[in-house]
């Protein structure tokens, strides 16, 4: 049994995980950086450990101090909660190691989809559609020319150890190619560890269609349905949405039933994001496995019902799962905004400092997830996201209007955020519509 979680990770997500255990009468553990020493939500943890400066690496990415305020703490398990260290497998092994349950995935698990050359050959498996590609890792620029003639261009090379987008580089022609090849094994060691890159035909102009699975330890695996999660800025999501606009049901289960098989041939626990390619023609194809909770995890429990980070914790503690899959409908539609400490006006410029005056929207279906609050200081160090705007309601017409009626209530001063940029993407026609793709705010938004 668990009866007292240490959360290693800070911000909204630390707030939303210190919820979901109250709500299940766990005891919480908050650690934080002396950057956020007076963040909000150290005080509804029943204790509090700092574990180091603000650098990162000498805090929440710091695997001995985060072990060492564990055992102060006597915790009986860790949540990582998303980024930093929630998709390591090596910090994953030591918590268990220590007789501490990691809140996510077993550490096979993790090994096997965090490395996309087995996560692509695990779909193919499972008879999940994969695009061409080099069936390995390519270790030299004669075989990336030889392979992507094969394939076609343009191609996308890929780190075997990335995610998240990034590690990413693209070639149309061969001269690009080899000019990319070297530069992105190298970037790839430097920012992963390792070194490996393969190759992949690129599919352009896609949009971005992810599916939330849930699997317990006694053989039951569900998806959740899926999230549309194309408006992006250069590989990073800013605004989701569930149900994905102009989708046929037909597909539509085929892209989740195609997640729930991927998920139990690898003998898959708790939450992961099976996500996928979705081209012009509406042939979808794998891209990868995210082995954790995500940021736009929100809009899927507005319009399922199902509290998901509850259930992760519940999954941890030996729980079946309490639903089948014909229990999980999709009710509405939920919109997300990632609301970023960033001015879009100034090539998205950071724009940490204090926050002088801050209101939240209201009202009926919304949703605002966060950490900050008027007198609270945005440091320069971390992810610059403020918050989550969440709204659901009955229509996707409705749940439009409602997110920019929400938006349009902010007050968040002197602090430059992507509100503005939310608000037009809203606005536009193409996502009215339902048709953006992944590229559309740098071909179609003045601060793309």
């Amino acid at each position: 049994m668990i009866s007292r979680v240490l959360i290693a990770n800070r911000g909204e997500i630390a707030l939303r995980i210190i919820r979901a255990c109250k709500e299940l009468g766990l005891e919480t553990v908050a650690v934080y950086s002396e950057a956020d020493r007076d963040a909000s939500y150290l005080h509804l943890a029943d204790d509090c450990v700092c574990i180091g400066k603000a650098p990162s690496v000498e805090s929440y990415l710091n695997i001995p101090r985060i072990i060492a305020a564990a055992e102060i703490a006597d915790v009986d398990a860790i949540h990582p909660g998303y980024g930093f260290l929630a998709e390591n497998s090596h910090f994953a092994e030591i918590c268990r190691d220590c007789k501490i349950e990691f809140i996510g995935p077993t550490v096979e698990n993790m090994q096997l989809l965090g490395d996309k050359i087995q996560a692509k050959a695990l779909a193919n498996r499972a008879n999940v559609p994969t695009t061409p590609d080099s069936k390995g890792a390519v270790e030299t620029v004669e075989d990336a020319c030889r392979i992507a003639d094969e394939i076609g261009y343009p191609v996308a090379l890929k780190a075997a150890a990335g995610g998240g987008g990034r590690g990413i580089r693209f070639a149309h022609n061969r001269a690009t190619l080899k000019t990319i090849f070297n530069q992105a094994k190298a970037e790839a060691l430097v920012a992963f560890n390792d070194g490996r890159v393969f190759m992949e035909k690129c599919i352009e102009n896609f949009r971005h269609i992810e599916v939330q699975i849930l699997g317990d330890h006694h053989g039951n695996m569900v998806h959740l349905w899926e999230r549309e999660c194309s408006v992006q800025r250069r590989n990073q999501k800013v605004i989701e949405q569930t149900p994905a606009p102009g989708l046929s049901q037909e597909l539509r289960e085929k892209i989740c039933d195609a997640s729930a098989r991927l998920a139990r041939e690898a003998g898959y626990h708790n939450a992961g994001t099976v996500e996928y390619m979705l081209d012009n023609d509406n042939n979808f194809y794998f891209l990868e496995v995210n082995t954790r909770i995500q940021v736009e995890h929100c809009i899927t429990e507005m319009v399922t019902g199902v509290d998901l980070v509850q259930w992760q914790l519940r999954v941890a503690m030996g729980e079946k799962l309490g639903f089948t899959q014909e229990d999980i409908k999709q009710e509405g539609t939920a919109i997300e905004c990632r609301i970023n400490a960033e001015d879009p006006a100034k090539n998205f410029m950071p724009s940490p400092g204090r926050i002088d005056a801050f209101v939240a929207p209201g009202g009926l279906g919304v949703r605002w997830d966060s950490h900050v609050y008027q007198g609270y200081t945005i440091p320069p160090t971390y992810d610059s996201m403020v918050g989550k705007l969440i709204v659901h309601r009955p229509t996707r017409q409705e749940a439009i209007a409602t997110t920019k009626r929400a938006l349009d209530e902010f007050v968040i001063e002197p602090t430059k955020t992507t509100i503005p940029l939310c608000r037009e993407i809203l606005g536009h026609e193409k996502f009215v519509n339902g048709q953006w793709d992944t590229k559309m705010i740098e071909r179609e938004m003045q601060n793309g």
